[in-house]
């Protein structure tokens, strides 16, 4: 038999709710599908808390606590990325099919699984009658994919309303098996701040022309020499606190060759960094900022030389680096008067939310502690997380904002993430939303 909540996942990710930048490309009809469908599978949530629509489907759920001292809000978002046409899924990745204990499909891991463990947790609350100690918000943004107004709007509200969220939980780290060489239990990684993310546009303009008469230097070998230049001059790397502290929890756990540096990460810091850099570009990642040339265009045909070369530039921002700082690096690095480089978007990276005893006023030790208690063989720890999400704009409100997916997930399912293959464990959604339920219980007077 199906446990009802895996037949919930199931209807909403049967609804390809994919998000585009251009808003004429949205399928509006579909998300309004999606939001019907929600109340469908969830007529408590939507009976017994008070909604407000945000942007054009956003959701911001209000259910009353006890108290309204210290608010908590949780996060998810209904939207997902569009499918590769030839990407080889294994299953239809709209169908939600079962297989293997899975369920299959895009949005099962970003963020629907997330959206209806939260939903399923509320929901059986709400039916035993349980009232939280404090006022719980859900905010379920409908444009995160494509850093839409949705989560600035549904930050609005609450400032307009007086609230400031004691602490946020959105999409982020997760109970992740095949973490890190050597450690065999899984990592229970909480992100307590992200990377800014940044783009940029290269552009080279030039008289274009045809084929048979090249001039030297042009458009777009002009380009290309900048994005060489660019390739080669990465930034200085580093090792933020959070990395220092995700090391020494993980060092008893290490192999024993391992232990002494991971255990005194603070003290060895530019040994870890080296070491980092040196590991490869996923840990690599961990320690600087990343700079990744993800669009091309040029000539519209094989005959003729472009009159403009553009690449657009994906860049993620360590913590301690800056837009600023970026930015005189890239012109600094390209030295091409000829190469033209515009700001698409640009956001710092987030605040370092508090993680240590210290300062922690209990948000972390909460969150710490559900993980401990519903997944006792993970390693909790804070992380800096690579991703943007849309909590990032909800440190505008709240210090302690904290980014975390209950769900045990392998490396494979990870790299499924905006890929093909993805897929939630059927077991992984139900201790989610165990986890959900027991954070809700357990949120204090």
């Amino acid at each position: 038999m199906i446990d009802p909540v895996v037949a919930q996942l199931q209807a909403l990710v049967r609804i390809p709710t994919v998000s585009h930048r251009d808003p004429d490309l949205v399928d509006v009809a579909v998300f309004d599908e999606f939001v019907a469908e929600l109340e469908r599978q969830f007529p408590l949530l939507h009976e017994r808390l008070e909604l407000t629509r945000v942007d054009t489907h956003g959701l911001l759920f209000h259910w009353a606590g006890r108290s309204a001292e210290r608010p908590v809000v949780l996060m998810a978002h209904l939207d997902v990325v569009p499918v590769e046409e030839d990407a080889p899924w294994q299953h239809p990745p709209f169908g939600a099919e079962i297989h293997d204990g899975a369920i299959w499909g895009r949005g099962t891991l970003d963020d629907k699984g997330e959206l209806v463990a939260i939903c399923a947790a509320v929901e059986a609350l709400l039916d035993a009658d349980f009232r939280p100690a404090q006022d719980v918000w859900l905010s379920f943004g409908c444009n995160e994919e494509v850093s839409g107004s949705s989560a600035v709007l549904a930050v609005e509200e609450l400032r307009r309303r007086g609230v400031a969220p004691w602490f946020v939980v959105d999409e982020g780290g997760a109970i992740a098996a095949e973490a890190f060489p050597g450690v065999a239990a899984p990592v229970g990684v909480v992100g307590v701040t992200e990377k800014g993310i940044t783009s940029l546009e290269l552009r080279v303009d030039g008289r274009g022309g045809h084929a048979s008469t090249p001039a030297r230097n042009g458009p777009t070998v002009r380009l290309a020499k900048a994005i060489a230049r660019l390739d080669r001059s990465p930034m200085s790397a580093s090792v933020p606190d959070p990395t220092v502290e995700l090391f020494r929890r993980m060092a008893p756990h290490a192999p024993r060759a391992l232990r002494p540096l991971m255990a005194n990460a603070g003290r060895l810091r530019p040994v870890l960094t080296r070491a980092l850099v040196a590991a490869g570009p996923e840990t690599a990642a961990m320690a600087r900022t990343t700079f990744a040339v993800t669009t091309l265009s040029g000539s519209p045909a094989l005959n003729v030389i472009a009159s403009t070369a553009r690449a657009g530039v994906n860049i993620r921002i360590m913590i301690g680096d800056t837009v600023a700082g970026v930015l005189e690096h890239v012109r600094r690095t390209i030295d091409d008067e000829q190469v033209q480089v515009t700001v698409v978007e640009a956001n710092e990276p987030s605040p370092i939310s508090p993680y240590d005893p210290l300062h922690d006023d209990g948000a972390f030790a909460l969150i710490e502690s559900t993980i401990t208690e519903i997944f006792p063989d993970a390693i909790a720890t804070p992380y800096v997380m690579m991703a943007a999400t849309d909590s990032r704009f909800f440190t505008e409100i709240c210090s302690r904002v904290y980014r975390f997916a209950p769900f045990r997930m392998t490396k494979a399912q990870r790299e499924s993430i905006h890929s093909y293959d993805e897929h939630l464990g059927v077991d992984a959604l139900i201790d989610g939303v165990r986890w959900y339920r027991r954070l809700i219980e357990r949120i204090p007077a």
